[in-house]
């Protein structure tokens, strides 16, 4: 049976979970600024406590809550812990901004997370298949073309409903870090566009597929 995610008519509100930079979060806080978002971003959960995204959410006024995951005994635990803050928050979904830690996605947030992998899924994708290797494993295998996938994520890697793709060509000068900064400005895109999808009702999912109006 079909799926069709509800029109918020309101703001949405964003909890975003990052384990670097943050230049995701970055990203979305520049598109909300330039009103090509809108969205209020009540949390940021970071699983690292000294990476410079912490730093870089609270100089920008936002409340970062480190959830480390050595301080905890497992997966389900750090994940209870990370889904209570977003559940206090009230946050309408959940942004998987470069989170390097495997979560377990409660039933109640099924469809309300979403995660942007670096490749063209279901190709370089799955366990291990994160920043540069991504890029790497690209170029070795001689690909013509990468790109980036907005999913709604689950309890496996990648492997949720895909939500969009962005194709950018691979230069046969191309180095990891030169595909790497091609891929991120499809990412500044990509991401916004799939929560703007989210947020005004216009995507149904039908069960491994995603259909937006």
């Amino acid at each position: 049976m079909p799926t069709d995610l509800p029109a918020l008519n309101r703001p949405i509100k964003l909890a975003v979970l990052i384990s670097g930079g943050g230049t995701t979060l970055l990203n979305l806080l520049e598109k909300n600024q330039a009103g090509q978002l809108d969205a209020e971003f009540p949390i940021v959960i970071a699983s690292r406590e000294d990476c410079r995204g912490v730093e870089r959410a609270r100089s920008a006024g936002l409340h970062c809550e480190p959830v480390v995951r050595s301080q905890f005994d497992s997966v389900e635990t750090f994940s209870e812990r990370i889904f209570d803050l977003c559940r206090d928050a009230e946050v309408d979904l959940v942004i998987l901004g470069g989170f390097l830690s495997l979560v377990q996605i409660p039933d109640e947030f099924a469809h309300r997370v979403i995660n942007i992998h670096p490749s063209l899924i279901p190709a370089f994708c799955g366990k291990g298949f994160h920043g540069h290797h991504v890029h790497e494993a690209v170029l070795e295998r001689g690909a013509k073309v990468s790109g980036c996938t907005v999913h709604f994520a689950n309890n496996e890697y990648d492997a949720g409903p895909i939500i969009l793709q962005k194709i950018v060509p691979v230069m046969d000068d191309d180095t990891p870090g030169s595909l790497q900064k091609r891929v991120f400005e499809a990412e500044r895109e990509a991401f916004p566009e799939a929560i703007r999808l989210f947020a005004t009702g216009r995507l149904r999912i039908d069960g491994t597929r995603v259909v937006s109006s």
